[in-house]
């Protein structure tokens, strides 16, 4: 019976063609762990410059984080190797443009479908990830 259940679970994720990731950030929690040391550990310097360019910066950087975890987890769903969160760069074409991401790491190729939104206290980004075979 369990090597029935095995296969079935190895033939479902070989079937799959797009994974989904997501994430929730509550801004005031959030603030609470953002500080300089947490900024250089995550942001790459396109992330940062994007950011601190607003007013208001932190809605920015929860945006980005939330895009991240995102990404993160979607891709975890196709490659459980090491992924850092520099590895994972969110871009914007402009200023609060369509959010794309880019991957960081050798033999990484995905098409990548990233929206971000923000509603009061909360950010919600949310990642559709195909394998680019």
């Amino acid at each position: 019976m369990e090597k029935d259940v095995e296969k079935s679970l190895d033939q479902f994720k070989a079937d799959h063609r797009f994974v989904i990731g997501n994430d929730l950030v509550f801004i005031p929690n959030f603030k609470l762990s953002f500080d300089d040391l947490f900024k250089k550990k995550v942001y790459t310097p396109g992330e940062i410059a994007y950011c601190d360019q607003f007013g208001d910066p932190i809605l920015r950087y929860a945006s980005t984080w939330a895009a991240k975890e995102a990404v993160y987890k979607a891709i975890k769903q196709l490659d459980e190797s090491p992924l850092g969160p520099k590895s994972i760069e969110i871009s914007r074409q402009k200023n609060a443009g369509i959010p794309s991401a880019i991957i960081h790491k050798p033999h990484a190729a995905y098409k990548i479908s990233l929206t971000i939104s923000h509603d009061g206290e909360y950010v919600w980004a949310i990642a559709l990830i195909e394998p680019d075979l």
